[in-house]
């Protein structure tokens, strides 16, 4: 049997492509032969445009982006430098990897040097013989990156199924055994080529893509397959419904086949096994060139084809079915109107109540469970088909505690805990339901637990395997303190890291060599089940554990490395680099309300046109970008359903005032002092005050005159005489959530309970987004003629900028307590901050007013010892104390 070998890639997070994982999509869009909105955006070297293109991508679930610059107009090589160098900059796009495309080496090479994680090189092949071939590759193994091999030597591009089996065999041997290139890293693209043009030399075409793909992943051990799927319809380009179903098609029997990577367009996909049967059947005999006259009937069909909209009617028919196919049924689909029948007619036919669970309940889990982990079932599903069994289990119990004979097993006993300080647990509590779904028993401890508590706990339940999760970067210290605890207490058992602020860098460099037994970061719940079933099944345990560890060490020796790689100032060079305003003439407002105002019990109704879904779905495990995603080919019909029932128990908020929104904003003159600090006056029991809030500049070398920014930047120096404005604020929706989530679960239903908390974040995002507005068109009013749609303010497209601590700009939760004493916070709204400076209720949101309209949102990435000296310093805090709030920004 041959060993599996994943391929790893990675930005700032990983991207492990194993035989098991779903087809990983490739957007394209900021490739100028892609997007012609691309390459207007570089050719006018609109290159902070061009960064929209490529979050746009990210956003809409392209987990890999194809950069490429080869036009004839474009100067590529610095193009690629720079653009590659901005996105260092911006996490959001940062986070997947990076494919580096152009034909000339000069240009990837170049991209090779400044990209970071681990990318692909798209491409090299045999054009040019074997010599060059062998040292751009080398080079490449060097750089660390993986490689797309084209099917292509020195006679032309593989047009057949024998020539791709030559081609690509003879790159294979080249690549694994004499330049020792990791086969894993190799990614074949046999080319996809146009069928249906009335050519009978073109009729293979897809047939002999789809077998020479079966035949590349049977014969070359590790590799993975890619293609550009749109090629293949191109004579039918203008019958959009007939590409559909021709990508669909063609893609249902290459993944079969094995390939596993492509670029797709989402929006020209159909869903297999929704495509009419009369069309699949033409659309079949031609991708699998199954009929001499294939292409004139489908030609000829075409010219029929119109799309048409489902009809929405329940059907019933299901509840015929034998009882097992009932109970399988509705916890697939998610239905609980029934199943206590179900369940009592399960009950009286089975010896034990117990075998009810281990029998009926777990077969229909079971099938859940490969749906999720074959990609053909999403998150909400899963977390409805929990709460079917959930209330099925609960209506089993008295009878099964009646009878003591029996004891349900369970596959694993899992400890669960958002750590100190925290108090965010939605991505937890998903975990949880996931693996609970998986028949693993869940001990949730809840949010801010003390690691005493986590370890007792553990100790006291003889737990399988323990659970943290984390949003705010203090966590991130709790969790190598509790790292380090275990290893102290001789435990065995594996720790699991999760969370927003968590990453697969930290937990290899900080976490892991803290414990002696596995340490895994777990970045989505999907992954969850696949992990925990490795590190706790016989035949697996100790091989991945023992893969984990050699994985990590391998990831912090990398890290290391290419921290030495980049270029930094001193805080005292970097400051001589900072963003220049010119004062004498800048536009400065002075608000219209200065000082701090309160609201109470704010009308919630007044935020629903202020909503920003597309994170909402983003928290569902659903990728993509409202309103698209309600249509996307992929996850639209879980989208509308889930957005349904996120309406109605928002109508429901909304209706019954479950929730209550409170805010205070305060409006002060202040200015720059110190260079990096900003000093704001305000009026506390009729005396006049002052309040510094420090900020932290960026250290990166940049290139050309590019500024080290600081925030302190946006605010008119002291010594420049003139007079400039900052505001803060805090915001809540949170108020009523808690009790909420705790009646949902008390009726054994996960999913309201955590779609409750779910809807109360993005309500407190859009009362942070409606007081913004209020703020610049009324309370200040720098621009009171403002008139924004929503989705213009969520690309933030108005004056002025509304960072908050522990963002990227200003990383420091510290700032809040500076913000809780001017606007006196809890006092007024009754918003508290816990120890490691999380606000409660969670669903709270706080920050700073700039109103410069040169202001603008920047990352501040890694920074030297010294500015964590400086900062500690005027911070009036230890270095120690420092270092423990800026850790994931100091550079190693």
């Amino acid at each position: 049997m041959t060993e599996k070998r994943a391929l790893r890639l990675s930005g700032l997070e990983p991207l492990i492509i194993t035989p098991e994982s779903n087809f990983i999509n490739v957007g394209e869009r900021t490739n100028v032969a892609g997007s012609k909105k691309f390459l207007r955006l570089i050719k006018e070297e609109k290159f902070e445009e061009a960064l929209v293109v490529a979050r746009e991508q990210v956003e809409n679930g392209a987990q890999i982006i194809d950069i490429n610059m080869d036009d004839g107009l474009i100067e590529g090589k610095e193009a690629m430098v720079k653009f590659l160098n901005l996105i260092v900059a911006e996490p959001d796009i940062a986070r997947v990897p990076i494919m580096i495309d152009s034909s000339k080496w000069e240009i990837i090479e170049a991209g090779l040097q400044v990209v970071q994680g681990k990318c692909v090189v798209n491409s090299i092949s045999l054009k040019e013989g074997e010599a060059e071939f062998i040292e751009h590759a080398k080079k490449i193994k060097r750089y660390g990156a993986a490689v797309i091999v084209m099917a292509f030597d020195e006679i032309g591009q593989a047009d057949n199924y024998v020539r791709r089996l030559e081609i690509s065999k003879r790159s294979y041997d080249i690549l694994v055994d004499k330049v020792k290139f990791p086969p894993e890293d190799i990614i074949f693209d046999l080319n996809i080529f146009p069928v249906g043009t009335g050519m009978d030399e073109h009729k293979r075409n897809a047939i002999d893509y789809i077998e020479a793909t079966r035949w590349v992943k049977e014969n070359l051990p590790h590799v993975s397959l890619s293609g550009g799927v749109s090629n293949v319809s191109f004579s039918f380009r203008g019958n959009n419904p007939v590409r559909e179903a021709m990508h669909s098609v063609f893609l249902y029997h290459a993944i079969k086949a094995g390939m596993n990577m492509g670029i797709v367009n989402p929006s020209l996909l159909e869903v297999y096994d929704e495509i009419p049967k009369d069309l699949l059947e033409h659309v079949e005999d031609v991708i699998l060139d199954r009929r001499d006259d294939a292409t004139e009937r489908l030609l000829n069909f075409a010219e029929s084809v119109v799309g048409s909209k489902k009809e929405n009617r329940i059907d019933l028919s299901w509840r015929e079915n034998p009882l097992q196919e009932r109970i399988t049924h509705a916890l697939v689909k998610g239905i609980d109107a029934y199943i206590l029948k179900d369940i009592e007619e399960a009950r009286i036919q089975a010896d034990q109540p117990i075998e009810v669970i281990e029998g009926h309940l777990m077969i229909g889990m079971n099938v859940v469970g490969d749906l999720f982990g074959s990609g053909k079932m999403f998150l909400p599903q899963v977390v409805k088909s929990a709460r079917v069994m959930k209330k099925a289990v609960a209506y089993l119990l008295p009878y099964i505690e009646a009878d003591t004979s029996t004891k349900r097993k369970s596959a694993g006993k899992i400890l669960m805990a958002t750590v100190k300080g925290d108090v965010h647990d939605i991505g937890k509590n998903i975990v949880s339901v996931v693996l609970g779904c998986n028949n693993y028993e869940i001990i949730d401890l809840g949010v801010m637990v003390p690691s005493e508590k986590i370890i007792e706990t553990a100790k006291a339940e003889n737990v399988d395997v323990i659970g943290l999760s984390g949003l705010i970067t203090p966590s991130l210290d709790e969790m190598v303190f509790l790292a380090k605890e275990m290893q102290r207490q001789n435990f065995q058992v594996p720790l699991l890291i999760g969370g927003a602020t968590t990453s697969k860098a930290h937990t290899a460099v900080k976490i892991d060599p803290q414990y002696g037994n596995a340490v895994a970061h777990v970045n989505d719940a999907s992954r969850a089940v696949t992990v925990v079933g490795d590190l706790l099944k016989d035949s697996t345990r100790v091989r991945y554990m023992s893969d984990l560890k050699e994985e990590y060490d391998k990831f912090r020796k990398n890290f290391k490395k290419r921290s030495k790689v980049k270029s930094f100032l001193s805080i005292e060079e970097a400051r001589q680099n900072k963003f220049k305003i010119d004062w004498g003439s800048s536009e400065i407002s002075k608000p219209k309300e200065p000082g701090i105002q309160v609201i109470e019990d704010f009308d919630l109704k007044k935020l629903e046109h202020y909503i920003d879904w597309s994170p909402f779905f983003r928290s569902w495990d659903l990728h993509g970008k409202y309103p698209a995603i309600l249509d996307d080919v992929k996850v639209g019909e879980q989208a509308r359903s889930l957005f349904s029932d996120a309406r109605n128990l928002l109508d429901r908020i909304f209706d019954e005032k479950l929730l209550k929104a409170k805010a205070v904003f305060g409006l002060f003159p202040g200015n720059t002092v110190n260079e990096d600090d900003i000093e704001i006056r305000h009026e506390e029991n009729s005396e006049e005050k002052t309040m510094l809030f420090r900020t932290l500049r960026q250290q990166l070398k940049k290139h050309g005159e590019q500024p080290n920014f600081a925030l302190a930047d946006f605010i008119a120096p002291k010594e420049s005489g003139v007079e400039d404005y900052m505001g803060c604020f805090c915001v809540t929706t949170g108020f009523g959530t808690q009790e909420m989530a705790n009646k949902f679960e008390k009726d054994h239903d996960d999913y309201n309970s955590i779609m409750i908390k779910a809807l109360s974040d993005r309500l407190a995002e859009a009362f942070a987004e409606y007081l913004h507005k209020q703020v610049r068109t009324k309370h200040w009013g720098y621009e009171p003629e403002e008139d924004l749609s929503n989705e213009q303010l969520i690309k933030e497209s108005y004056k002025g900028i509304r960072p908050a601590p522990g963002y990227p700009a200003c990383p420091d939760h510290l700032e809040k307590l500076s913000i809780w004493e001017v606007l006196k916070v809890e006092e007024k709204i009754g918003v508290k901050l816990t120890e490691s400076l999380a606000m409660w209720p969670a669903a709270s949101v706080s920050g700073y007013y700039f109103g410069n309209p040169e202001a603008r949102y920047f990352g501040l990435g890694k920074i030297k010892e010294d500015q964590v000296k400086d900062y500690a310093m005027r911070k009036g805090v230890s270095v120690e104390k420092a270092e423990k709030w800026l850790n994931p920004n100091i550079a190693d």
